[in-house]
């Protein structure tokens, strides 16, 4: 009985496949498939990270909206909203995050998470109020730049305790500056005069949450 040649593999409809072959079809085949899925890395000109209008930041928008937020009982120029940019509310969120690890609490996923969802029901919330609709990145912007004061809030926890009288107050007046603050701007922006009591409610219910985070 003769013994089988190493370079016979299997024998298929077509005839006998051999190790040469598979060779072959790995050599014209395989390896130039993986050549072409490589991802091809362009280089990033460094012009781009020294003018930062040109990744979307406006700084003198970003100081507009902040001087607005903080000021809560001034009218609000609904043109402000005409140009959403997300660079301050990402930085509020960071700034949030960062001065809850000062105070000892680690609590970025609850904050990127609440802030997420909260987006999502204001957003839904006011497509069914107003006429003319508004954007999620709409949302996202005025619902951030209006977190600075729960900023403050968080950076007084980092000095004193807030689980107590003067913690709860200081808690409800900056709910109500941040709802305040994010319903004035809503309303001007999509023209809803008259309902600032209304769309107040839903975003002091959201900055409630991000308040117990900060308290407890």
């Amino acid at each position: 009985m003769t013994a089988m040649s190493p370079r016979k593999v299997w024998a298929g409809s077509e005839g006998c496949q051999t190790w040469d072959n598979l060779t072959l079809i790995f050599t014209n085949l395989i390896i130039p498939l993986r050549i072409r899925s490589r991802v091809v890395m362009t280089p990033v000109p460094m012009e781009i990270f020294m003018d930062p209008e040109k990744l979307g930041i406006n700084f003198d928008h970003i100081w507009q909206k902040t001087l607005t937020v903080l000021n809560p009982l001034k009218p609000a120029d609904g043109s402000i909203m005409n140009e959403t940019d997300l660079a301050g509310p990402i930085l509020f969120c960071v700034a949030l995050g960062a001065t809850l690890l000062l105070a000892g609490k680690v609590q970025f996923g609850y904050i990127y998470g609440m802030s997420a969802i909260g987006c999502l029901g204001i957003y839904a919330l006011l497509n069914l109020m107003s006429s003319s609709g508004v954007s999620y990145g709409c949302v996202a912007s005025v619902l951030g730049y209006c977190l600075l004061p729960m900023v403050i809030l968080s950076g007084g926890a980092v000095f004193f305790s807030l689980q107590g009288t003067i913690g709860t107050v200081l808690a409800l007046v900056i709910i109500v500056w941040c709802s305040l603050s994010a319903s004035k701007i809503f309303i001007s922006a999509l023209d809803m005069e008259g309902q600032q009591l209304l769309v107040a409610y839903p975003c002091a219910l959201l900055y409630g949450l991000f308040a117990l985070l900060t308290v407890f």
